[in-house]
């Protein structure tokens, strides 16, 4: 007997609307049962259209959705899926396979409200399962987290960051060979570089990016099986990504919005932090791949010039980086300061600022093994600098010649050299030195090292590129303090500095000067004689006098008459301004204070009287015989007050006194000013008004100074480097002094003939030393071309024999050191020879041995 229908659903069984009939599900699920065999295809039949006969794993999944989507995830519901999961791992990449498949088909559906239940889900399951098998289920849900990426939606796009984020905090027990991450990584470097129109969904989207290259950094840079991601090709994405944002967002940031001020972090603040950890996490062969984008980044958009925004970049990479790495970042920093070397010079500035900047950051460590490198770059950019300046123009490729703009490369050497300066500061007193060494070896000597400038710039090259190295060395000795000059000022490194004074050029020996306060100033007392003046009591200026060490009075004993023989020729020139006399007063002090001993004083006290002997010339201008006549007014008040003999405080004084009211301008306060008051002409001072030097040696005298050295008048004598220098007049301007030996015996002299010096002696000696010179110099010529023609074998046969006579003399000198011990007769052994008996086998007394 068929069933009854009923009547207002027509073609309905009736039994389908039983509520307890048994074995049947209710008319809702048997409705979505057969939706489900739509979409999933599965096979006819009455098991297909019935859920009690569906997998457990699918029943599960679907008792997860709510009938409204609004409702959320079903947790009780939630809490059996994921004790399932727990219980029968094998059964979970199932689970994500099915969860995967009803998430593909709401967002085609757009039904995006169980897009996030099964987001949401995937969440809670990847948090409690850890087990071996959770590779499968990670494919899958990598999967989804793609789906929502390429979504049009930025919602979707969030929400798939979102959970990618949770993914990647989440250490599994497992690794993966197979799972690659470079989708992602180029998803959000392009989801950082969104351009939505809606300012505030742009930002989110943007922040969203972030966070999800981040995510990969974590889940990828401590994992040896998955791909490099310090790879060329992934960093060439993410480093631009995020200094993307951080320009973007430091020009935004000038004017902030109430709304974004409320915010717990903005969106620079979340590019910042992700740079530094992904520096942080750099080990040492991915600094290069890290850095170098940054570079290619600032090049590309021009950002060297602004210097702000590089600088930052940098500041935050140093501060990011290990410290023992800084100093790749450096060595990156000058090769590409190398090759932008015919880039404009503010690009170029800009690499210097930044590299002055990275300097003072890695002060607390090491610039690297390559310190001298450092300084090579940084002087080679100044020789180019000033090659462009003097040129005008550089060739600039395929473009054609550039035209340089001369206040923008002087504004770049003088980055330059405070950059030199910076990286100076971070060294050790060792290092600088050598340092300081190697800049001098680059400075261009006449007649001693080669000229630096090109063929273009000629003389002008040289001159400037003089300049530039002697400020370069006047940087590096701010602030260098040791307790040994001896070492620290070699005679490689004086001997050069002090060759300078003998230049015409008046910028160069103020230069010099300035680095020999700065090298001898220990104590910041040259910061008390920044201006000449008579200071009637130097207790005001609290100076650090400390005593002179051996090390140091080995020093002066070696270079002080040099020193003071420079100081002198320095007063002589004509062209010296009030600054060189200035640095004069002030270099005199502090040879007083710093290095001074009973014999140091007595030299100084020497060559004041000289200079005041110098001054009454009038050879030089009245300006200058006037500021010498001061100088040594000035110092001889200061010397005397150290050294504290009152008779010779009082004759300082008196002569003072007498100045200040019959000839004011011979003393510092009428003369170093801005407009010096000088008489037409000087005649050379007599009387009152001079320092007698007789008066003084005995003054000290009494005080147990040397008195016969200091009648003996100070007077320099001629040196090599008169001859290099090559001085017009620097035979005007130093008396010929012949010293004769006191000690020479009577038969000596008798057996020494008296020569004649007339006037063709000295000529035939000038004429028969320069023929030496070129002789000499012909010599050497031939030995070197020697060495560069001939073939080994002569060589080889030159040197032998050279060889062959050393250990010829060498054996000589030995057979006469190896003497007969001596005969208790006093006479000699038979036949009247000695038998030659090595030292070691002489039998000595035993009073004799110890």
């Amino acid at each position: 007997m068929p069933l009854p229908r009923l009547p207002n659903m027509p073609g309905m069984p009736y039994w389908l609307t039983l509520p307890n009939f048994p074995n049947f599900p209710s008319p809702r699920t048997l409705l979505l049962d057969c939706c489900t065999i739509l979409d999933h295809q599965v096979g006819g039949g009455v098991c297909g259209c019935c859920g009690a006969l569906r997998p457990r794993y699918k029943r599960l999944v679907d008792n997860i959705f709510p009938e409204d989507p609004e409702d959320g995830l079903v947790k009780a519901n939630m809490e059996k899926l994921t004790f399932y999961a727990l219980s029968a791992p094998e059964k979970l990449d199932r689970i994500g396979a099915y969860l995967s498949e009803r998430l593909s088909r709401d967002v085609t559906r757009h039904r995006y409200g169980y897009v996030c239940i099964a987001m949401e889900a995937l969440d809670q399951l990847l948090m409690a399962c850890h087990c071996q098998s959770i590779n499968l289920f990670v494919e899958s849900f990598l999967g989804m987290v793609r789906k929502l990426l390429e979504a049009d939606k930025p919602n979707l796009q969030i929400l798939g960051t979102n959970s990618f984020i949770k993914f990647a905090n989440i250490e599994e027990d497992t690794a993966s060979y197979h799972r690659s991450y470079d989708f992602f990584v180029s998803r959000f470097s392009e989801m950082c570089h969104s351009s939505y129109e809606d300012p505030d969904i742009r930002t989110k989207i943007r922040m969203a990016g972030i966070r999800g290259l981040q995510g990969v950094v974590r889940k990828t840079v401590n994992d040896e099986l998955q791909a490099n991601i310090w790879d060329p090709q992934h960093m060439d994405k993410i480093v631009p990504s995020l200094l993307f944002n951080l320009q973007d967002e430091t020009v935004e940031s000038q004017s902030p919005s109430p709304e974004a001020e409320k915010d717990k972090e903005s969106p620079v603040e979340l590019t910042e932090r992700c740079f530094r950890e992904l520096l942080g996490r750099a080990a040492y062969g991915n600094i290069k791949n890290a850095v170098k984008p940054v570079l290619m980044h600032l090049d590309n958009h021009s950002l060297w010039e602004t210097k702000t925004f590089a600088v930052r970049c940098f500041k935050i990479i140093m501060y990011s980086i290990q410290s023992q790495h800084s100093h790749l970042v450096i060595q990156q920093l000058l090769g590409h300061l190398d090759a932008n070397s015919k880039s404009s010079a503010k690009v170029r500035a800009g690499i210097v600022q930044v590299l002055s900047e990275a300097a003072v950051i890695e002060a607390s460590g090491s610039v690297g093994p390559t310190v001298l490198e450092v300084f090579n770059t940084l002087l080679k950019q100044l020789r180019i600098s000033v090659d462009y300046e003097l040129t005008g123009a550089y060739d600039y490729g395929n473009i054609g010649t550039k035209i340089i703009k001369e206040h923008e490369e002087r504004q770049l050497q003088e980055s330059v050299i405070k950059t030199i300066g910076s990286f100076a500061s971070t060294l050790p007193t060792y290092q600088r030195s050598e340092v300081m060494l190697f800049i001098m070896g680059k400075i261009p000597v006449p007649g001693i090292y080669p000229a630096l400038g090109s063929a273009n710039t000629g003389f002008e090259g040289s001159r400037m590129i003089q300049v530039m190295l002697l400020k370069s060395l006047l940087q590096v000795t701010v602030g260098f303090q040791t307790t040994n000059m001896l070492t620290a000022l070699p005679s490689s490194f004086l001997d050069p500095l002090l060759s300078f004074t003998l230049m015409e050029d008046a910028e160069v020996r103020l230069l010099v000067l300035d680095i020999l306060i700065s090298l001898i100033d220990r104590h910041d007392n040259v910061l008390m004689f920044s201006s000449i003046s008579i200071i009637t009591d130097i207790s005001v200026l609290k100076l650090k006098v400390d005593k002179c060490s051996r090390q140091d009075n080995l020093f002066m004993k070696k270079n002080a008459q040099r020193l003071f023989r420079h100081i002198y020729l320095v007063c002589n020139e004509e062209n010296s301004t009030q600054r060189h006399f200035e640095s004069l007063f002030s270099l005199l002090a502090l040879l007083s204070i710093e290095l001074a001993t009973e014999e140091v004083v007595v030299d100084l006290i020497r060559l004041a009287l000289a200079l005041q002997d110098l001054a009454g010339e009038e050879a030089l201008p009245v300006y200058n015989r006037c500021a010498i006549h001061a100088l040594s007014a000035a110092y001889l008040n200061l010397i005397c007050q150290l050294t504290t003999v009152p008779t010779f405080c009082q004759h300082v004084h008196e002569v003072i006194e007498a100045r200040q009211k019959e000839i004011p301008y011979l003393l510092p306060e009428d003369v170093f000013v801005e407009k010096p008051r000088l008489p037409e002409s000087l005649p050379k001072p007599e009387g009152d008004i001079v320092f007698l030097q007789s008066k003084i040696a005995e003054t000290l005298g009494g005080s147990g100074y040397n008195t016969e050295r200091l009648a003996t008048p100070y007077i320099p004598q001629i040196t090599d480097e008169d001859r290099l220098s090559k001085r017009k007049s620097i035979g005007d301007t130093i008396s010929l002094q012949l010293e004769m030996d006191s000690r020479h015996s009577p038969e000596r002299e008798q057996k020494t003939p008296t020569e004649q010096i007339t006037f063709e002696t000295l000529k035939q000696a000038i004429v028969d030393s320069v023929t030496m010179e070129e002789q000499e110099r012909e010599r050497r010529r031939l030995v070197v071309e020697r060495f560069q023609t001939a073939p080994f074998e002569e060589i080889a046969a030159h040197c032998g024999a050279r060889a062959s006579l050393l250990q010829s003399k060498l054996n000589q000198i030995f057979e006469i050191t190896i003497r007969p011990p001596p005969s208790p007769s006093g006479t000699l052994t038979a036949h009247g020879q000695s038998r030659s008996i090595p030292v070691y086998e002489m039998i000595f007394p035993d009073l004799c041995v110890y």
